[in-house]
């Protein structure tokens, strides 16, 4: 009796998927009848943005056909297949940890913010991708590689690299200073937008207006920990590495490092606005929108997306990358994607059915596979140079670095009052000297497990 109804069962599991593959809609992915489920199946995918993963209610054409795409999914291969809010930025990892520390048998995965995914992966929170196959085109190669532990691959992402530090300008400031803005956009496209390039018009913006002794216009000001990050790895240095032997070390004494800290000292004593007094930590988000300063350094989020902190900046604003310290040296950001975790709580054989679902629900949607997408209302708000070459050469993985401080924690835990949040008062070499012994004990702490 046994033996015919499994025999029964394959046949009926041979007849769905020989029905599927002779049905599948143009332009989607072939069926894997390996993957199709005897029984229904749920897989969930939180993040910390989706609230209860609701559909629109008056989808696009294009959100429409996405809908389409994924009823096909689950009608092909008897899953359900949701992806919804699971904690906020500040608590996914935590979420993440509860679910690990107590599993209920469910199968889910996690999208987490960058800054906490380090600390998930040291501590043997995610699980190994096993020989999962990534070599599809829309797999981010910067994710994989930056999630990497020998031949294990724990976190992943999908589509082109997000661009982040960048240096935003108000043009109607620098036309009071007799500056034309076209120029740093043909310096960006020259590879001449040097950091001695940028001191030049700080110089030229950085003034007295009413002639009463003090500074009221400012040439740059905004995320002093971005500036200072993206000085360094512009300059060569960095933070944390590995060694030969391939232990992560503290690097932050290296000279490159310590020249670029001080670069980035300079330039916030001669030209930066500074925190106003009984201000907010983000006071200059207001201040760049009320036109305080010519520069701006902060992130591409800041300016470029739907509902933007700068929606309703007044001034008309443009934007390049970080200049580099040499003629030719290539323009750089510290990625920082949010990354897809598997809870380490599965055999090989769920992790390998998670993986594969996960791979169909992030496939760009059939019909829809537009390379322009990425562009979205982004010249809405500001000038097309931006767009086309700033935000669109920032994509490309040459131009992203990985900042390794991820794996041990927060930059502002790590980074904060120990060096960055105390560059401006102090001495780079003490500030460095006296914050290695416990950064080389985080170190060691995550090289031993």
């Amino acid at each position: 009796m046994k033996k015919l109804v499994a025999l029964l069962l394959a046949v009926m599991m041979l007849s769905m998927s020989a029905m599927a593959l002779a049905e599948v809609p143009e332009g989607y992915p072939e069926i894997v009848a390996d993957m199709i489920q005897a029984e229904p199946l749920t897989i969930t995918i939180y993040d910390y943005w989706s609230g209860d993963g609701a559909r629109a209610a008056e989808p696009t054409e294009e959100q429409q056909a996405q809908y389409d795409y994924r009823d096909w999914i689950e009608a092909t291969y008897n899953v359900k297949v949701e992806q919804k809010q699971g904690g906020d930025w500040g608590t996914c990892a935590e979420e993440m940890i509860n679910f690990v520390s107590a599993p209920d048998g469910s199968l889910r995965a996690y999208i987490i913010e960058p800054g906490k995914v380090g600390s998930l992966v040291a501590n043997g929170m995610a699980a190994s991708w096993g020989d999962y196959d990534f070599s599809a085109e829309k797999w981010n190669t910067f994710t994989l590689n930056a999630w990497k532990v020998g031949e294990d691959v724990y976190g992943v992402s999908t589509g082109a690299t997000e661009p982040r530090g960048c240096v935003y300008f108000n043009k109607r400031l620098l036309e009071e200073a007799g500056i034309d803005y076209e120029t740093i956009y043909d310096m960006q496209a020259e590879g001449t937008w040097t950091w001695a390039a940028l001191e030049d018009l700080l110089k030229k913006c950085t003034q007295d207006t009413d002639n009463d002794g003090a500074i009221d216009k400012w040439g740059i000001s905004g995320s002093g920990d971005d500036m200072y990050v993206l000085a360094t790895f512009a300059n060569g240095g960095s933070f944390f590495d590995y060694d030969a032997d391939g232990k992560l070390q503290p690097t932050m004494n290296s000279q490159a490092t310590v020249d670029a800290l001080n670069w980035g000292k300079n330039i916030q004593a001669n030209y930066w606005m500074h925190t106003p007094a009984d201000a907010n930590w983000d006071w200059y988000k207001e201040a760049w929108k009320a036109g305080s300063f010519a520069f701006y350094v902060y992130q591409t989020y800041g300016g470029f997306n739907d509902n933007s902190e700068m929606a309703d900046m007044e001034d008309e604003w443009g934007c390049v990358a970080f200049p580099v310290p040499n003629a030719g040296d290539t323009y750089l950001h510290v990625a920082s994607e949010n990354t897809t975790l598997i809870p380490n709580v599965y055999t090989e054989d769920q992790i390998k059915t998670i993986a594969f679902f996960i791979d169909l629900w992030t496939n760009p949607t059939p019909g829809y596979d537009d390379e322009d997408a990425w562009i979205g209302n982004k010249y809405n708000y500001t000038d097309e140079r931006a767009v086309d070459e700033t935000y669109a050469m920032l994509r490309q993985g040459e131009h992203a670095v990985d900042n390794k401080v991820v794996y041990l924690g927060t930059q502002n835990d790590v980074l904060g009052s120990s060096l960055l949040w105390s560059l401006a008062g102090g001495d780079v070499a003490s500030l460095i000297e006296a914050g290695m012994p416990a950064w080389q004990a985080l170190c060691d702490t995550f090289n031993a497990k």
